[in-house]
C-alpha cells in the first residue's frame, strides 16, 4: 500500500511542476538557415516559375530534396557558404545578445583587450 500511495503523490508532484512553458524572447536572434534551407529558398522561387499550378508545399519540398540530393559538393557549394556566412553573422549578434542579457555592454570584450594591451 505505501508503494501506491508514493507513487500517486509522485504523479501529483510531476504534474504541478510542469505549469506553463517558457516564454521566447522576441529580441533573442533566430538562428540562421542550413545550407539546405538557403538552396531550398532560391528552389522554391525556380520551381514556382516553371510550375505555377502547384500549390501542395510537400510537393516543392519533395522536388527540392530529390534535387538537393542529386547535386554533388561542387553544386552544394555556393549555399554551404552563404550558410557559413549567415552563421558568421548569428554568432556576433548571439553573443552581443548574451553579453546584453548578463548585464555587461555588449562591445565590452574588445574593448577591455585594446586597453589592456596598450597599457602593456
Amino acid at each position: 500500500m505505501k508503494a501506491r500511495s508514493r507513487s500517486s503523490n509522485g504523479g501529483d508532484s510531476r504534474l504541478s511542476v510542469r505549469k506553463t512553458k517558457a516564454e521566447k524572447d522576441p529580441n533573442k536572434p533566430k538562428r540562421p538557415p542550413s545550407a539546405f534551407f538557403v538552396f531550398m529558398e532560391q528552389f522554391r522561387k525556380d520551381y514556382k516559375e516553371k510550375h505555377p499550378n502547384v500549390k501542395q508545399v510537400s510537393v516543392i519540398g519533395k522536388a527540392g530534396g530529390d534535387k538537393w540530393k542529386s547535386m554533388t559538393d561542387a553544386d552544394k557549394a555556393p549555399f554551404v557558404t552563404k550558410a557559413e556566412k549567415l552563421k558568421a553573422e548569428y554568432t556576433k549578434k548571439i553573443d552581443a545578445y548574451n553579453n546584453k542579457q548578463a548585464g555587461g555592454p555588449a562591445t565590452s570584450g574588445d574593448s577591455d583587450k585594446s586597453k589592456s594591451e596598450g597599457d602593456e
